[in-house]
């Protein structure tokens, strides 16, 4: 829905169900089920790119809608539309109830309630005014600009959105909640002797936009994009072969996000199809390795006050000193597995039903100085930044590519490096992890997790890592 909203639209998501009739839909539609929900969503987003001295595009969206769905057994039916009403409720229960199929089951309890706040209601789209944001993108533009002569081209964007969520359930439960987003990033591209090379930095949060465009704070974001686009001007070809890696603190958790934390969600464990299937108790990572994933971190990007079908989110430890402990769970996976959710059934929007996704997911410190792990690599490669990657769930095979690596010899930084990717696979790595900082830390906001076509925000993060043989594919 792109229209403005009007003041019945405005209304309260819970009352609006009420008044479509929700309550004898969802009782006819869960009948014999053994979960299921209606979810309610109400999402505001804006977006600007100053890009090439000039203000590209700025845009603004709306939309409303719900998404009803019916569990039975490990099926699943979900149905949803941009229109409440009790007949378009209606059609989406007859939808979703082919999933009962005769299936008689009892519907599960509704979650335990929280009482936490883990970020404000505020609106990040209600200040400051369009003419401010732009002028704020030009302003960074020229400030990189006069910086450094070498800088060809810079891209300032921001994004902002709130979304309102309700969960009705049968028994007449109603779980509330708001959720602001913000996102900010400055790309810099420098130019010498022909050769042109990119650097980008950017943070975020749920909060509105005063934190992160406060002037300051945006010059730094400014300062490090052109910083890693300097460094990379003067890369030399990565070299290739197998190798000893280090790992920086913070955003190259997103390889552990990626090759490790997918394969620790529920659906693919209970369907067999994960590395880490059937493996709790035993030993998955070197001594001294714990990973956790936890929903509950004030104001963090991938931090949600309650998941998607209602539960509180929750601080889950998923390996600990090596052993393999738990998995993350949304309802209807953890009740075909006999454990208890762990608050991490997340959707992207109420047109997807909810599945098991990570939040915020970090591997904890170790008491190794940082220092002390790169000059204890003879040859190696030391990976500061991260670009794209995949991994292949089931093998937990991984191929990332560094966007700021440096070449090391002898445990001297030699020379940054460029065109360098880091290939493995997850349990290996695990194994391989050798010496573990004493530096963790989180990304500054900014990630974003697919999986089965649904975006949601994450948060990444850990200590400085040496990784054993990890096979580094470079230009020479």
């Amino acid at each position: 829905m792109t229209e403005q909203m009007t003041e019945q639209t405005l209304a309260p998501l819970s009352e609006l169900a009420r008044a479509a009739g929700s309550e004898a839909v969802l009782k006819e539609a869960l009948y014999q089920a053994d979960d299921g929900e209606l979810f309610l969503e109400r999402a505001r987003g804006e977006s600007f790119l100053w890009d090439d001295g000039r203000l590209k595009s700025a845009s603004y969206d709306s939309d409303e809608g719900f998404g009803l769905r019916v569990v039975a057994g490990e099926a699943a039916g979900y149905a949803h539309a941009n229109e409440l009403s009790n007949a378009s409720l209606k059609r989406a229960a007859a939808a979703a109830s082919i999933a009962k199929r005769g299936h008689s089951g009892t519907l599960a309890e509704a979650p335990a309630r929280t009482n936490a706040r883990l970020y404000s209601d505020s609106d990040p789209l209600a200040a400051p005014s369009f003419e401010a944001k732009i002028a704020t993108l030009g302003e960074i533009d020229a400030y990189v600009r006069a910086k450094d002569s070498r800088v060809v081209q810079v891209s300032v964007s921001l994004a902002a959105s709130r979304k309102e969520i309700a969960i009705v359930r049968l028994d007449g439960d109603v779980r509330t909640d708001t959720r602001p987003l913000v996102r900010v990033n400055v790309s810099v591209t420098a130019e010498k002797d022909g050769r042109r090379e990119s650097g980008s930095a950017g943070a975020g949060g749920r909060a509105d936009y005063a934190q992160w465009i406060e002037e300051g704070h945006l010059k730094a974001l400014a300062d490090e994009a052109l910083r890693v686009a300097l460094v990379n001007l003067d890369a030399i070809p990565a070299p290739a072969g197998e190798m000893d890696v280090v790992l920086g603190p913070g955003w190259p958790g997103i390889l552990l996000h990626e090759a490790v934390g997918h394969g620790l969600e529920g659906d693919f464990n209970r369907k067999g199809t994960s590395a880490f299937a059937g493996m709790i108790g035993q030993r998955v990572a070197s001594p001294g390795v714990t990973v956790v994933d936890d929903g509950t971190l004030a104001n963090r990007r991938g931090s949600l006050t309650i998941d998607d079908e209602g539960t509180p989110t929750q601080r889950t430890v998923l390996i600990e000193d090596g052993i393999l402990v738990g998995y993350l769970q949304d309802r209807m996976n953890a009740r075909l597995m006999g454990v208890a959710p762990t608050g991490n059934g997340r959707r992207e929007s109420y047109a997807h039903s909810p599945m098991p996704r990570m939040t915020n997911t970090t591997m904890e410190s170790g008491s190794m100085d940082p220092a002390e792990i790169v000059a204890s690599l003879k040859r190696g490669i030391y990976a500061t930044n991260f670009g794209g990657g995949s991994v292949d769930i089931t093998s937990g095979k991984f191929v990332f590519q560094c966007t700021e690596a440096y070449l090391v010899e002898n445990g001297k930084i030699i020379a940054p490096v460029k065109g360098a990717s880091l290939i493995g696979d997850g349990p290996t790595s695990l194994t391989k992890i050798s010496m573990i900082g004493n530096d963790a830390a989180l990304d500054n906001g900014v990630g974003t997790c697919g999986k089965a076509g649904q975006s949601v925000p994450v948060g990444v993060g850990q200590p400085t890592l040496r990784i054993g043989g990890l096979t580094v594919g470079g230009a020479g």
